[in-house]
């Protein structure tokens, strides 16, 4: 049963926005976080209708305001993913309403939408197909003189050992003389049937998942986040992302694959670079790739930006 609506024109106290009798000085960052609700992305030509995590703030300029509004916060929020689609250009629109909204005690805003986006991906040589999931977030920033928007996302993708490769070539190399050094003529089937044996090939590189985790920071007048495009662009240059449905013609094309691309986490992360340095409409990126190996107990990782003086830097105290 809804209540009376005579008690609702009642006054109603509103402890948080009680002046305080004195300074108790001022507060970088108030809101809210892990809001969850449904949301729409304009990716490129396409809306994307995911479950987004969301978390919010103002600063808190008056040290004397109690707090924020946060009821505020929250209904802007639920009201801008109900009847809006978010891109750079509507992310600084709704931005600019959360300094309104708290125009007496505001001058910065800021909000960070996380989402996972699902992508049909084809297998590399059957018709088969399978979903892969790519977790996502996108940034805005708003002060006097400065707007921010960035779109961050990770991509897996295998990574054969560059050194393991070359010391298992050795091994087979070795292993070859072992067998065969009595032979004056070395006949073609034979190799061929050694080739394909377990005591032939007695050694294989060894592989790991891996991840890039890469920001761009975009254009706030840009109508869409170009997400899917470069999710394109960094599987394609790393050539070895993960796969969804795999058949053995699939996981012999992607033995092949990891064989023709063996990398460190170095080559990997100047190879996402170079791509994204050949990418229009980034103002600035970061990258950082990790791989989790299975040689030693530890990861190994790598860090780079695009250069941008004053912009994105890599920091390990943050990752």
């Amino acid at each position: 049963m809804k209540p009376d609506s005579s008690n609702m024109e009642r006054p109603m106290p509103d402890v948080a926005m009680r002046s305080l009798e004195q300074d108790q000085g001022t507060l970088d960052w108030v809101g809210m976080r892990e809001i969850r609700l449904p949301v729409t992305i304009q990716d490129g030509t396409e809306l994307s209708e995911v479950i987004g995590s969301v978390q919010m703030y103002v600063d808190l300029l008056d040290p004397k305001a109690k707090g924020i509004h946060m009821s505020r916060l929250y209904v802007l929020l639920d009201e801008a993913a109900r009847s809006r689609t978010f891109s750079p250009t509507s992310i600084q629109i709704f931005l600019q309403e959360m300094l309104d909204s708290h125009s007496d005690v505001s001058s910065s805003a800021f909000i960070e939408i996380s989402f996972e986006r699902p992508l049909r991906r084809t297998a590399l040589v059957t018709d088969h197909s399978g979903w892969g999931s790519y977790q996502a977030r996108i940034r805005g920033l708003k002060r006097t003189a400065e707007s921010i928007v960035e779109l961050c996302f990770t991509v897996k993708y295998s990574s054969t050992c560059p050194a393991s490769a070359s010391l298992a070539r050795q091994s087979i190399q070795e292993q070859f003389e072992r067998d065969f050094h009595q032979s004056n003529t070395v006949e073609p089937k034979h190799v061929k049937q050694w080739l394909g044996s377990t005591g032939g090939i007695v050694a294989t590189p060894h592989g790991q998942r891996s991840t890039a985790d890469i920001t761009v920071r975009l254009s706030e007048h840009l109508d869409s986040f170009p997400l899917t495009e470069l999710i394109n662009r960094v599987e394609n240059s790393l050539a070895t992302p993960v796969q969804t449905a795999v058949k053995r013609e699939d996981e012999q094309e992607f033995a092949l694959l990891n064989g023709q691309n063996a990398m460190f986490c170095e080559d990997a992360s100047r190879r996402l670079k170079q791509t994204l340095d050949e990418t229009p409409n980034l103002l600035d990126f970061l990258v950082r790739v990790e791989h989790f190996e299975s040689l030693h107990a530890h990861n190994v990782a790598s860090w780079v930006a695009k250069g941008v003086p004053g912009g994105l830097r890599a920091d390990p105290k943050t990752t």
